[in-house]
């Protein structure tokens, strides 16, 4: 019997040697386990992104999904003229993400050392015309905008949307003189839908979100400026982590997705 109860003493001790193992590992995944899941949802906090103005809707649209995929995040834009975001950036507004509607206004930004990493570009646009319903002075072309007696709005040379028109203008030989030229594409297009403008040029992506509040008059002189559209994270973010997650939204297929409804080519 002494063997016997040796034997099961032996038996007992190494199948609780076996249990105790099982127990630490068991542990040690779900150490591991919940560490990942911590990891994973890192991204909390708030973000604070400057993007151009013609990127408010779709924007604001992914601000909204970024929030619902993150929670305990809350996302602030900044919505304005690219030219006039890198100013503000250079003069030090706080910003963890900045997104432009051009390469040039991308490459200030990089050269001031405001940029973290390499932009990646997610978008292209072009210009339309826009005229109040009806098109009361019946424009039906680009050299129509440069025609007596049409009050035609733009945007600024520095802006965006201004360079595009400046470079079709000079490709065309059309010389356009607008009644003003504003400092975002935004305020062109209020120009038009209040009625202070005959005509304005806007991207088409902001002419589709306008709606009946405009007409659209489509000329071929546009498919030779493209304007691509470029995103990065910025030095001195102050949420890092959730600024990466954001340009990783905005590039990654959901974001596609909400930018081609709204118009937007593929880079």
């Amino acid at each position: 019997m002494k063997r016997l109860f040796g034997t099961t003493l032996l038996a007992l001790t190494a199948t609780t040697v076996l249990v105790a193992g099982c127990s630490s590992n068991s542990e040690s995944e779900t150490t591991t386990s919940t560490t990942g899941s911590a990891s994973a949802e890192q991204v909390t906090g708030d973000l604070t992104v400057f993007a151009a103005a013609s990127l408010k809707a779709t924007f604001t649209a992914l601000g909204e999904q970024f929030e619902a995929d993150h929670p305990g995040t809350n996302v602030e834009f900044n919505f304005a003229g690219s030219s006039d975001l890198v100013a503000q950036l250079t003069q030090g507004a706080p910003a963890d993400v900045f997104a432009s509607a051009d390469t040039a206004n991308m490459t200030k930004a990089v050269d001031a050392g405001l940029v973290a990493g390499a932009p990646v570009n997610f978008a292209t646009n072009t210009l339309t015309i826009v005229t109040p319903p009806g098109n009361p002075k019946n424009i039906t072309s680009f050299a129509d905008l440069a025609a007596p007696g049409n009050q035609v709005v733009v945007c600024a040379p520095q802006v965006p949307c201004g360079a595009a028109t400046k470079k079709i203008e000079d490709a065309s030989g059309v010389d356009i003189a607008p009644v003003s030229e504003e400092s975002s594409v935004t305020d062109v297009l209020g120009k038009v839908t209040t009625g202070q403008a005959d005509a304005g040029l806007v991207y088409v992506t902001d002419a589709a979100n306008a709606g009946d509040a405009v007409v659209t008059v489509d000329f071929p002189e546009s498919a030779t400026v493209v304007n691509t559209y470029p995103i990065a994270t910025l030095t001195d973010a102050q949420n890092p982590a959730a600024a990466q997650a954001f340009v990783e939204l905005v590039t990654g297929p959901e974001g596609r997705k909400v930018l081609a409804d709204a118009g937007f080519q593929a880079p």
